[in-house]
């Protein structure tokens, strides 16, 4: 794999008052995996946007060769034609198409104006099939999950004659069943000699997966790894990524523990879907002020479901169990309920769920504490923005101003919103479901050092994770659930990842 399919030089890229690229170098062997690394802001999807034509030639400087001929793309389609397809963060799927219609959308099966539908079910199983799809291609993509979309994508990649695919963040929103199964495919693709290059925040899976990593930071070439001898560790690409070496992946924090503040006795959740089943069963826990707790489970245990039906029932039916704080018992049975008891839930999926997209970051971190803001019904919007422009700088949110649209910040960025929406309520615990998804490992510290300073304010702080290092780094005590039920409860000092996940399993078939 020595013969390169990609070459870019002297990339640059500028929008107004922003250099994005400056002078970069990308080198890419033909049937390689690439891996591109780099903080939020570092300029990596910028460069695959000007790459695949989305920023068109005569948009920016430079110069890209692929496969021994220069590239001058003006879109999209001219480079889908030479056979470099991207697959974005955001999936550009039709949820209400069929799959096959989705894998052949702007390239039909068709003869004489009509599409042959038989050819385009026949063609859209044989490509399901390569990347290991079993559903019918008539199957709606608003009935499949999202790695199987994920899958969709590849597909209709494949079905353009792709010989470089760039995928941006591909596993960000995969359980781990899921991104494993994913990572094996990228690994049949590149026996099949296509090319792959990959934009990801899992260094882990980078790891696992590349055969060579080009390091990004302020727009800029930092270094080119070679994986194939090995020895490259997370902490070398950390170090590349931020301009500094982590000796502590976290934040170091002497806890100030104090008082109970939320206990939850025989709490237990039915799903909505099907009320018989229970997704939550007898569960208790407590959360003591100036305390972070963890919540650690594996996919399907019950984490987020017992998250949001303690926060005002957002979740499940024929709910039960009592809550108390500072020992007497409370009813929370709407969200009202629960914010005006001081609780407060950062919800897993923050651009889904957490977050007006199209709104400013002042509208944003007002949003669920209007009350304090209103006068008469009215909101004092002098007020608003000037409570929006203190968290703008106290959690350093990287923005222009407050009336900066949140849907334009990263990611690292927009979750600093979710925190800020929340701390603006003033509650006394804190629900934080996956704090750091999806975010890059410079992000990661500063959420972690807000979180702490959260807990040193008095806060009793519940973070939910994926991630059993960061819970290790993070937590002063933590939970383990498994089908539902609390299995184990572990102080810091006694915590492994393997005590963990020996209760993460107890019950699991």
């Amino acid at each position: 794999m020595t013969d390169p399919i990609l070459r870019m030089r002297g990339i640059t890229k500028t929008f107004p008052g922003v250099k994005a690229l400056q002078d970069v170098n990308l080198s890419v062997r033909r049937g390689e995996i690439h891996a591109i690394c780099g903080e939020n802001g570092a300029g990596k999807s910028t460069l695959m946007k000007v790459l695949s034509g989305v920023y068109p030639h005569g948009s920016h400087e430079g110069e890209t060769v692929f496969d021994g001929e220069p590239c001058r793309f003006g879109g999209i389609r001219d480079s889908e034609n030479a056979g470099i397809v991207i697959i974005h963060q955001e999936l550009a799927l039709c949820p209400q198409l069929s799959i096959a219609e989705n894998i052949f959308l702007g390239n039909e099966r068709a003869s004489r104006g009509l599409i042959d539908w038989n050819r385009t079910n026949h063609e859209a199983a044989g490509l399901m099939r390569r990347v290991g799809l079993r559903e019918s291609p008539v199957t709606q993509v608003a009935d499949i999950g999202v790695g199987k979309q994920q899958l969709v994508e590849i597909a209709k990649a494949l079905s353009k004659e792709v010989r470089l695919l760039i995928l941006d963040e591909p596993t960000a929103a995969l359980n781990d069943e899921d991104s494993a199964h994913l990572l094996d495919l990228l690994r049949g693709l590149r026996h099949e000699g296509i090319t792959c290059v990959i934009i990801s925040h899992k260094l882990n899976e980078i790891i696992a997966i590349a055969d060579s990593i080009t390091i990004l930071r302020d727009g800029r070439t930092i270094d080119t790894l070679d994986m194939t001898g090995g020895g490259v560790t997370e902490d070398q690409i950390i170090s590349g990524m931020v301009g500094r070496d982590l000796e502590h992946r976290f934040p170091p924090h002497e806890p100030q523990i104090g008082e109970e503040v939320l206990r939850i006795e025989d709490w237990t959740v039915h799903s909505p879907a099907q009320p018989d089943r229970k997704v939550v069963s007898g569960a208790h826990l407590s959360l003591r002020k100036g305390e972070i707790v963890g919540l650690a489970g594996l996919m399907g245990a019950g984490r987020t479901e017992l998250a949001m039906s303690v926060f005002g029932r957002a979740y499940g039916v024929n709910i039960s169990g009592r809550i108390y704080k500072y020992g007497e018992q409370i009813e929370i049975r709407t969200v009202q309920d629960a914010i005006r008891h001081g609780l407060a839930y950062a919800t897993e999926d923050r651009k889904r769920y957490g977050l007006n997209l199209i709104e400013d970051i002042r509208r944003n971190v007002s949003a669920a504490g209007l009350g304090k803001l209103g006068r008469r019904g009215w909101v004092n919007e002098n007020e608003e923005y000037q409570v929006a422009e203190g968290f703008r700088k106290s959690m350093n949110i990287k923005a222009p101003s407050v009336l900066s649209v949140v849907g334009k910040l990263s990611g690292g960025n927009q979750q600093k919103v979710v925190l800020s929406k929340w701390i603006f309520t003033d509650p006394d615990v804190l629900i934080l479901d996956e704090p750091t998804r999806g975010i890059d490992v410079g992000a990661k510290y500063e959420i972690y050092t807000i979180i702490n300073r959260l807990a040193d304010e008095g806060k009793a702080v519940l973070v939910i994770s994926s991630e059993l290092p960061e819970l290790l780094g993070v937590c002063d005590r933590i939970y383990t659930l498994a089908a539902g039920r609390v299995t184990g409860e572990l102080l810091r000092r006694d915590a492994t990842q393997e005590r963990l996940m020996h209760h993460m399993t107890m019950g699991q078939e």
